[in-house]
């Protein structure tokens, strides 16, 4: 069963990287990623990687001195779910008084056409 947890920042930014890449992607692959960003100690990447293993959404295999890892949950339905649980929590899953929220920041008319052309169009 793929988790359904929230990740944090940290463990996030190692699976945007996992997404990026076509999988399976070694951790010196990570690592350099990473580091292009901030500077991360190998441990401290390491342990986000073993992290996101136990939690389900990382799959590593081992091969002589490399370690592979192969996401377990995809972008898409992470992203999904996110999307769901920003909605519950931030709008009582009102999507009405989302785009309220969305036409009170400042989105501009451009933005609100693509969404429009994007729902219409069911490429979401």
């Amino acid at each position: 069963m793929k988790n359904t947890d929230t990740l944090p920042d940290g463990e996030l930014e190692i699976m945007q990287i996992v997404w990026d890449q076509e999988p399976p992607v070694s951790r010196s692959i990570i690592e350099e990623a990473v580091n292009r960003k901030k500077h991360l100690a190998p441990t401290t990447i390491l342990t986000f990687l073993t992290r996101l293993c136990t939690r389900g959404f990382l799959q590593v295999d081992h091969r002589g001195r490399t370690n592979y890892y192969t996401p377990l949950v995809s972008r898409k339905e992470y992203l999904a779910r996110e999307s769901r649980r920003m909605l519950d929590r931030l709008y009582g899953g009102s999507l009405s008084a989302f785009a309220v929220s969305l036409s009170d920041s400042g989105i501009t008319k451009k933005e609100l056409e693509e969404l429009r052309e994007m729902l219409e169009a069911d490429t979401l």
